[in-house]
């Protein structure tokens, strides 16, 4: 996995488990789901790199 992905899906996931953290505790539905939508998408991006990772070697 490039360096610049893999930093790119970390900070994604930190993002979207921060905000999902933040939005249970004021009880926001909608930051609590955008929170989970960003961790999917870093999940997403880091599974993509894996899968080139695997490929490449």
């Amino acid at each position: 996995m490039s360096g610049t992905e893999k930093a790119k899906a970390h900070a994604e996931q930190a993002k979207g488990k921060a905000k999902e953290a933040i939005g249970r505790m004021a009880g926001n539905e909608r930051m609590t789901a955008e929170g989970r939508t960003d961790q999917a998408k870093g999940n997403a991006r880091q599974a993509k790199e894996d899968v080139k990772d695997t490929f490449r070697h």
